[in-house]
């Protein structure tokens, strides 16, 4: 499982027939697939953390019918059942698109992604074309995003995301049909998309291995770690292989470096952790921030506490025992009287800036000038520059999304948990953005999390608590995907799967 780089395949129209035979392949044999896209843009802010989430749901589908997918990442993972068990041959796939529908792109997100290596000539020039909304004639015949897009859902695997309901909503909108009005409408015909489930891993880091954070850079490098200490202790764990690619294949693959904590630690050791960004994998300085975002010095951080919290309680337990008999016992601390609480643990902030459970991973996203003066073909820019507008689309980390743009000015200080002279030390940033690799780690925390379980991809379902459930911000309960008695799927939704069944 020591692997140090993750080969992704760049898909682009120059190679899309070429690679079309092995990108279904790898759908068809997967036991189950995770996805994951970078998108222009979503709107505003406020709507998308409404109280009601029937309102949350309309937010989300004016978005996803204003905006576009900019590209999709697949990871597959077919579970190999001559290995050891939980050995997974994964591949993954960055596809860069083009919506030929005109189309909002918020210039936040621009900057957000041009930070983070996105080539937008590249998107213009060689994105695959795609229309939104319902289907053209032909339009799910041949090699195209629409027809790819129903090989997944032919396959009948579990779908793996994170943080995954606006993903699903763009989904739908870019490669299915055009969203139906009612949230209930929704969940019906997602349920029947995807039959054997759809799992959020952000729900899943929180409920099931609980962890102190659940953004994406996060939970992937927690899963890695707890997964070396599975390695070393010569337990049952995960293990990762990938193809060996013909040799028409080396000139499209990208090698996404994923360094072991060790190595990664070295070029953030020294420096104050950036606490923003330690809690929610989101900073409003972005790159500007003077502190380390380095996940793993972070994942450090975090579990040094937890040790000190573990002794102090095994102490506190001694104490106890040795007063049991006594007629005076000494009295146990609140924490001990407390009862036990169904919610992960969670980070506090020391400053006073208050802060909110954000809504959608985001990655470092930059609050600086907006690029206005960028020009773009085919795309109306989003002038809508003022604090409900939300800025960086995808999902490495985690976007504080009502937190507003006046409570977080560009020179706003991030509090650290060690003082530094910043001169002396290089902050670490992270390099890791892709929608390709999003999907790849997206695919991992949820393989690891079935061997930590000790569970198998024959058990159906395998996550009973995470089976159709997808994280809500703000929320104690997650958005269930299910058909009730009460909804009825969608009339376009009827037609494609009816048209599927009869190819079947």
């Amino acid at each position: 499982m020591s692997f140090m780089k993750v080969p992704v395949v760049d898909v682009h129209t120059d190679n899309f027939k070429e690679i079309w035979p092995s990108m279904l392949l790898a759908v068809r044999t997967a036991n189950f697939i995770a996805l994951d896209t970078e998108l222009s843009g979503l709107g505003t802010r406020k709507a998308l953390l409404a109280q009601s989430i029937e309102d949350r749901y309309k937010a989300i589908c004016q978005a996803a019918r204003t905006r576009s997918v900019l590209s999709l990442g697949i990871a597959s993972f077919k579970e190999l059942s001559d290995k050891p068990g939980g050995t997974y041959l994964t591949q993954v796939y960055n596809i860069t698109l083009l919506c030929m529908d005109e189309y909002i792109i918020e210039p936040q997100s621009v900057q957000f992604l041009v930070q983070h290596g996105f080539d937008f000539n590249k998107q213009y020039s060689k994105g695959i074309p795609y229309h939104k909304g319902n289907d053209k004639p032909n339009e799910c015949r041949g090699q195209n995003m629409r027809a790819l897009f129903l090989e997944i859902i032919q396959s009948k695997k579990p779908l793996i995301l994170h943080n995954g309901l606006i993903d699903l909503a763009f989904l739908y909108q870019c490669f299915y049909a055009n969203l139906p009005d009612q949230l209930m409408t929704f969940t019906a015909d997602v349920s029947e998309m995807f039959p054997a489930g759809v799992y959020d891993t952000k729900y899943a880091s929180e409920v099931e291995t609980r962890f102190v954070s659940s953004y994406l850079e996060y939970a992937y490098k927690k899963c890695r770690r707890e997964n070396t200490r599975l390695i070393d202790t010569s337990n049952r764990h995960l293990s990762i292989e990938f193809c060996n690619y013909k040799q028409a294949f080396t000139g499209y693959i990208d090698y996404r470096h994923c360094n072991l904590p060790e190595a990664d630690k070295v070029t953030g050791e020294g420096i104050g952790i950036c606490e923003r960004f330690s809690a929610y994998g989101w900073c409003p300085n972005g790159v500007k921030c003077s502190l380390s975002h380095n996940t793993d010095l972070i994942i450090d951080e975090d579990e040094r506490i937890n040790d000190k919290r573990k002794k102090k309680k095994a102490r506190r337990k001694r104490r106890q025992h040795t007063v049991e008999s006594s007629d005076n016992p000494t009295e146990c601390s609140v924490a001990d009287n407390m009862a036990p609480t169904d919610v992960p643990p969670s980070k506090l902030l020391c400053d006073n800036t208050s802060v909110e459970p954000e809504i959608m991973d985001t990655g470092e996203v930059a609050q600086e000038k907006l690029l206005s003066n960028v020009q773009l073909p085919g795309a109306t820019l989003d002038a809508e520059g003022s604090e409900d507008n939300l800025s960086g689309v995808e999902k490495q980390g985690e976007f504080i999304s009502n937190s507003k743009m006046e409570n977080n000015p560009e020179d706003q200080k991030c509090t650290r948990t060690e003082l530094v002279e910043k001169s002396k030390v290089e902050k670490y940033e992270g390099g890791t953005h892709r929608a390709g690799f999003d999907a790849f780690m997206t695919g991992f925390i949820m393989a690891y999390i079935l061997i930590w379980k000790n569970g198998s991809t024959k058990m159906d379902p395998w996550l009973p608590d995470c089976h159709n459930k997808l994280y809500l911000s703000g929320k104690a309960i997650p958005l269930q995907i299910c058909k009730s008695s009460f909804s009825k799927s969608s009339k376009a939704h009827q037609v494609k799967i009816e048209l599927l069944r009869e190819k079947h």
